[in-house]
């Protein structure tokens, strides 16, 4: 008979670590999150959580309890640089009919909510703390921290990012983080009335994109060519990014002068990975940006971390061998993660090589449909 996993480590109290944390001790699994962070801030300004995000987070059991932190929309638009409609892409309730198609919310609220959720369902976490050593057998993981404590564990989670260090004791640094020559620029601003939906513009050297984040609150994305991949004066970013706007007009162009002070612009280079099957070694396993860190184009990153906490928590309370219950969870993911990762790649590189003869708004009718598919 096969030994049930009942004790799982997870590194990294981002938004999949945490999310597969609350899935983990819905189902009467002990578990332990180690944060790097000694001060447990988010990065960045909003999220955009598409139906399929919005299904995964109702079978984590979280949706009701962000509901009330974000603003709930429909649909996707796609516009021209000056602001003309060219299409409005419908989303499926995917979740149910009592449930949005799609939810923009600030990176804080979510953090906010499963921090919470994953805390009060018996999380054990400590900040400021991370793994320095893995050794491992056939009935568990022996780690040691990096605070000179050590536990032991059926399996070991690394959900610590793009530069994660659980990958580098698994792997070594073959995998590495690859910069696409791309950056993205965000800035909150206050929600009119007609951005109620996810509106994305194309522009004739990046793109740029408004979401709802509340009733009161927006956010506003433009991508943008970097080469090199420059260090960008924190004191002039503000500039920088109204450079980056001055090819669109409409609302978007209208909002370019109101960007005044740099402490509110965010600005973040494209950093991507696709790490080759498998995620895992022995007991312990990877997931989110630590294995498909992709770029912000089809909005589906943090999504995919959540669908991998999902499978994972499905998954590792089965009575199997750890062995065969992993191998489907590379079988159920692999091929999806690499469909977002290899697409937003893509769009990236029409932007970068100024190819306004693509046909972006199929592709993202593609995501849709490829995403709406059961995990």
């Amino acid at each position: 008979m096969a030994q049930r996993v009942s004790r799982v480590l997870i590194v990294g109290g981002g938004i999949g670590g945490l999310s597969l944390a609350s899935a983990l001790c819905d189902r009467g699994l002990a578990v332990d999150l180690v944060e790097l962070q000694a001060e447990w801030t988010v990065y960045g300004v909003g999220i955009i959580q598409q139906c399929n995000v919005v299904r995964a987070m109702a079978d984590l059991g979280l949706v009701d309890r962000y509901l009330d932190a974000g603003f709930p929309f429909e649909a996707v638009g796609m516009y021209a640089p000056d602001g003309r409609l060219l299409a409005k892409i419908p989303g499926q309730r995917l979740a149910g009919p009592q449930y949005p198609a799609n939810l923009g919310i600030s990176r804080l609220a979510l953090h906010t909510v499963l921090s919470g959720a994953a805390i009060e369902k018996g999380t054990a976490v400590r900040l400021g703390t991370t793994v320095e050593r893995l050794d491992q057998d056939e009935t568990g993981v022996d780690v040691t921290f990096s605070d000179g404590t050590a536990g032991r564990y059926d399996v070991v989670v690394g959900a610590d990012g793009l530069y994660s260090k659980v990958r580098g004791l698994l792997f070594g640094d073959k995998n590495r983080p690859r910069f696409t020559g791309q950056s993205v620029w965000r800035h909150n601003f206050p929600r009119p009335v007609e951005i109620d939906h996810l509106a994305a513009f194309t522009g004739p050297d990046g793109n740029a994109g408004l979401c709802p984040l509340s009733h009161e609150l927006m956010y506003l994305f433009v991508t943008s060519e970097e080469p090199g991949n420059p260090r960008m004066p924190a004191d002039q970013l503000h500039t920088l990014m109204r450079d980056r706007m001055r090819g669109f007009g409409g609302l978007i162009g209208a909002l370019r002068d109101q960007i005044t002070d740099p402490a509110q612009v965010v600005y973040k280079p494209m950093e991507v990975l696709m790490m080759p099957a498998p995620w895992y070694r022995g007991r312990v396993v990877l997931l989110g940006d630590a294995v498909h860190a992709t770029t912000p184009h089809l909005g589906q990153g943090a999504g995919m971390a959540i669908e991998d906490a999902v499978v994972l928590a499905e998954l590792l309370p089965q009575d199997a061998p750890l062995g065969d219950l992993l191998a489907r969870y590379m079988e159920r993911r692999y091929e999806r993660c690499r469909f977002i990762v290899d697409s937003s790649i893509m769009v990236g590189e029409w932007e970068m090589a100024r190819r306004h003869d693509v046909d972006r708004i199929g592709l993202v009718k593609r995501m849709l449909e490829v995403t709406a598919q059961p995990v």
